[in-house]
């Protein structure tokens, strides 16, 4: 039998859907969208998609913050007399539908002047008429159509971030310059004669220089400042030889025109910034709609609703004390340590502890920070102030204090610290020879090694090497912070997988039956217990059995943290604990189970287990021949034996890991000298990822929240994981091939410059030739790497 799906969001029905308009919705929320759409001549809006719409949530007194002018402000983007315009991110985003809807604001409410999307940060910019509407208004009305927007502490606390465009500034200004002197060039080139030696010679050279000023003291100023810190701090890092060419070269080029000794170097000159600095914004070119530098600010609400005086009234987070009274709605974050009061509780804990089981709480219990309550509306009395709960001190750890978590040092800086020697002393030696040999000769032979040898080569083998493998791995929906985390990624010995979240996935679950057959008379009876109960244990098992029809309940009784008991005229159903369907003879087991009994006579037990991501098995498989394994996970040892059997033998399985056991055990196998990549999800394993040579968290959707990492990996992509680690070495041979490539070149020019015979068209030839050759070689060799990982 086929479900009816939603004509607007697309989800299965279940066997009561709601019927307007001559079609299905699975909810009035849905319904209510299309009736809006449809009031409002906004119906085209599934002509551009099938279904493409999202279920509307329940936000009634959410977003009552949003009255407080402090906060509003810094949420603004712009205010000034009756206009406002606020950026809002919205998840939901997805389709040419999204975008259609939400630039036609304007005809749901006409005080809303424009609204612009940007698709790819999944955000929506509204210009409104503050005299007419509000911030809370707008927010109401986006979530009232199912685009409900994601507004976080982080948003409060850090307001909007200036964009740094200095390096795309430079780029164009050197780009610039090197096209204009290239053109200059050209007679020079071609040894044009007669009237252009006579008139325009001079001032084309003078132009050129021109041109180089910019450039050398604007655009390629970073690389002596780098020199410089450099040198101070007693290293030699690749900026050192770059500066010193640059130095070498426009000083020399100055001096051949000041005295009109020829045309210098100035088109090798400005070529080799636009070069570097072309490489500089590859490797950097990075995605910014997400964010790698996220810590708990970016989960917290800004506001939340307190109980004072009989009355409710929202407070910014951080005015929340000891002993106030919150209360907490349906799907809410609990944003403090403290004690249940009022109301049933069932707290999800999976996003700090990792335990995927929702924790039943009653009267009396305490609530830690970090828990979203799914049952209800409940009351609870602080116990700490925000900056003081369980969840904050995730982020105690010095270890995300450091602004540098590890000394990495890249192919780049190893090898660089060896050129430089090597080149100094050539030049120095070849100087010395030539002072004894012919001294007017000796000037020319030290500038001319140091140009020749200039290494651009090495320093645009990495960036393009590098930039365009974070192009290539950000196709497949696998993101990195920086092109060092592939030289880092080359390097792992070592994969860390948290257990909940990571290999197994939350959308879907197992669920195993154990014991005597129920006929249909009882799963019947089951299905519409179930229907009455709110636990997500309830709702999970209630979908197994969706072709059978439910009956009513005579009477039904639902005990927090036990279970549930229900009547059907002579029968009585009991569901839940192995204690409450009095199952005395129940084996103690680690098993996530629900126990039935009817009439008391025992019947069997539902077994939840995770449902494990594709190819999990094979994945591990594959990195068993060249890495360390091993598995972290919060949750219990459940499901131990089974993972020993799944997985490969010598694969370390550690349970009941706290967040900070985490961080120790990556913390503790580095001391033994191990590169490790730690995979995670949740805030549980924010330490642990920190801590880790490469922290990568797994994403079921890489907008939303994802702690501090170095990667983000959308978790359809799972099973390539060792499929990048693969393609980050190769990557490494491909700088390493490009380094003897560079070799060769300077093995040639060094032969011009020792012997005294380079020549500034030698010079013009060799090193563009140089810069380009490594930039098509590169550029093809990691095209071609780019698709094995397809």
């Amino acid at each position: 039998m086929k479900s009816t799906q939603c004509y607007h969001c697309g989800d299965s029905c279940d066997d009561k859907y709601v019927k307007f308009d001559e079609k299905q919705f699975c909810c009035n929320g849905c319904k209510t969208v299309y009736e809006i759409f449809s009031e409002n001549d906004l119906t085209c809006y599934y002509d551009f998609q099938e279904n493409p719409g999202a279920v509307p949530t329940e936000i009634q007194g959410k977003y009552d913050f949003l009255e407080q002018e402090e906060i509003v402000k810094k949420l603004l983007d712009f205010s000034d007399a009756n206009t406002q315009i606020v950026t809002l991110y919205i998840p939901h985003i997805h389709c040419s539908s999204c975008i259609w809807v939400l630039e036609n604001l304007h005809k749901l409410k006409p005080e809303i002047s424009s609204s612009q999307v940007d698709f790819t940060k999944k955000q929506v910019q509204v210009t409104f008429n503050l005299e007419n509407t509000s911030l809370k208004e707008i927010v109401l009305l986006l979530s009232a159509i199912g685009y409900e927007p994601y507004i976080s502490l982080e948003d409060y606390e850090g307001g909007k971030k200036a964009v740094d465009r200095s390096l795309i500034y430079k780029l164009g200004l050197a780009g610039f310059a090197f096209g204009n002197v290239m053109f200059l060039s050209f007679p020079e080139y071609f040894e044009v004669d007669g009237f252009w030696i006579e008139k325009y010679k001079n001032v084309f050279r003078w132009l050129m220089f021109f041109f180089s000023l910019p450039v050398v003291f604007y655009a390629g100023k970073d690389y002596f400042v780098s020199a410089f810190k450099g040198l101070r701090s007693k290293i030699l890092n690749i900026d050192v030889p770059i500066a010193l060419g640059i130095s070498v070269l426009f000083i020399r080029s100055t001096v051949e025109i000041i005295f009109d000794l020829g045309t210098g170097f100035f088109d090798s000159l400005t070529g080799l910034v636009f070069f570097l600095l072309l490489g500089k914004f590859f490797q950097q070119k990075t995605y910014n709609f997400l964010s790698f530098e996220r810590d708990y600010k970016s989960y917290f609400p800004i506001a939340v609703t307190r109980i004072r005086n009989s009355k409710e009234e929202n407070v910014p987070i951080y005015d929340v004390e000891k002993g106030d009274r919150l209360l907490i709605r349906n799907e809410e974050l609990i944003p403090v340590d403290g004690i249940l009061i009022n109301g049933n509780a069932a707290i999800d804990y999976s996003f700090v502890t990792g335990e995927a089981v929702p924790v039943e709480k009653k009267s009396g219990d305490k609530l830690f920070a970090g828990g979203k309550q799914l049952s209800g509306v409940i009351e609870m009395e602080v116990l700490a102030s925000v900056s003081q709960s369980y969840l904050t001190q995730l982020w105690s750890n010095d270890v995300f204090n450091k602004e540098n978590k590890s000394p990495f040092k890249t192919i780049t800086d190893t090898i660089s610290k060896n050129f430089t020697i090597a080149v100094l002393s050539i030049a120095i030696l070849a100087t010395v020879y030539w002072l004894f040999i012919d001294s007017n000769k000796a000037l020319n032979v030290f500038t001319a090694v140091l140009i020749i040898a200039c290494p651009c080569a090495i320093a645009l083998a990495a960036p393009f090497t590098l930039g365009n493998m974070l192009r290539i791995f950000g196709k497949q929906k696998f993101y990195l912070k920086n092109a060092t985390v592939v030289e880092q990624l080359a390097k792992i010995d070592t994969v860390i997988f948290d257990k909940t979240g990571t290999l197994t996935t939350n959308k879907e679950s197992k669920i195993l039956y154990e014991g005597e057959a129920l006929n249909l008379v009882e799963e019947k009876f089951l299905k519409s217990t179930l229907r009455a109960s709110n636990h997500s244990l309830s709702r999970t098992l209630y979908n197994k059995f969706h072709k059978i029809e439910t009956q009513p309940i005579t009477n039904y009784k639902e005990v927090v943290g036990k279970g549930i008991e229900a009547n059907f005229d002579t029968t009585n159903l009991k569901l839940g604990s192995a204690s409450f369907v009095n199952n005395n003879d129940e084996k103690s087991t680690l098993d996530t189970a629900v126990h039935i009994s009817f009439n008391d006579v025992y019947k069997g037990k539902y077994i939840f287990k995770n449902a494990y991501r594709k190819g999990v098995k094979q994945l591990f498989n594959s990195l068993n021949k060249n890495y360390n394994l091993a598995v972290v996970s919060g949750d219990n040892e459940g499901e131990k034996e089974y993972l020993q059997h799944f997985l490969p033998s010598g694969t370390d399985l550690l349970f009941n890991q706290k967040p900070e056991n985490k961080l120790d055990v990556v913390a503790n196998l580095q001391k033994q000298g191990k590169k490790i990549a730690m995979i995670g999800d949740g805030l549980n394993d924010a330490g642990a990822l920190a801590q880790s040579d490469v922290g990568i968290a797994l994403s079921e959707n890489i907008n939303v929240f994802s702690p501090a990492c170095d990667g983000i990996l959308d978790a359809s992509k799972f099973y390539k994981i060792a499929t990048f680690l693969k393609a980050s070495k190769k990557a490494i041979k491909i700088i390493k091939y490009c380094f003897i490539l560079s070799l060769c070149y300077n093995v040639i020019g060094l032969y011009f410059a020792v012997t005294g015979q380079l020549m500034p068209v030698i010079a013009a030839i060799l090193m563009p030739l140089s810069s380009i050759s490594i930039v098509v070689f590169t550029t093809i060799s990691t095209n071609l790497l780019g698709t094995k990982i397809k």
